[in-house]
């Protein structure tokens, strides 16, 4: 059926358009982002590995020092013995995120996910490829703050991406793009300013 102007008014071709549109935009930020992240990490590893051999490099004094050392365990040096349960952690978070990633039409939810993404598989590589052995490897850090444990790129990485999905859950935004109004409700987050095509006031469907 058409409308007065010519414009369909077939649910199938209004409706799937735009969302397929947004969902592709969507998968595209989130491999990019995951990307650059994930290169920012092992590149900045690669040059503190390089830069901080003969020592440290202090940056502002006492308060910020590029310090190299190597963590096989968490944050505060807890876990050291557990190495391979960190590795096969990320791993799973890793399969998770990019589960999810087929479902992103939000650019909100793709920024997160492509940061955690990228941080997470950038400890993971440092995990299975660096020394002492596979899987068993320890995690470059090199970002000192005084009374702080060292940390990494990848480390940054996780925690704005933490604050990112924290932020999209308190409003409400899932990660189809949809948002959950008064009553339960669904409505379309990313498109609340768009009009739909052929719903101007006096536009109607004809036999």
């Amino acid at each position: 059926m058409q409308a007065a102007r010519g414009a369909s008014l077939n649910p199938s071709d209004q409706a799937d358009p735009v969302p397929a549109r947004r969902r592709v935009d969507a998968r595209l930020v989130f491999a990019g982002v995951a990307v650059v992240a994930y290169a920012l990490d092992l590149g900045s590893k690669q040059w503190a590995l390089s830069a901080l051999a003969d020592g440290d490099i202090p940056v502002l004094g006492d308060w910020f020092t590029f310090h190299l050392t190597f963590n096989p365990g968490a944050a505060f040096s807890t876990g050291t013995d557990f190495t391979i349960v960190f590795t096969a952690l990320a791993m799973v978070a890793v399969v998770v995120v990019l589960w999810l990633s087929r479902r992103i039409a939000s650019t909100g939810w793709a920024l997160a996910l492509g940061i955690l993404l990228g941080g997470v598989a950038g400890n993971l590589t440092d995990r299975i490829v660096r020394p002492p052995e596979p899987f068993h490897g320890h995690v470059v850090d090199f970002l000192m703050l005084p009374n702080w444990p060292v940390f990494n790129i990848a480390d940054i990485c996780i925690n704005v991406a933490a604050g990112l999905i924290i932020l999209q859950t308190f409003r409400g935004i899932n990660l189809d793009g949809t948002r959950e109004g008064a009553g339960g409700d669904r409505e379309r987050a990313e498109s609340e300013s768009e009009g739909q095509p052929g719903s101007e006031p006096g536009s109607g469907s004809v036999a």
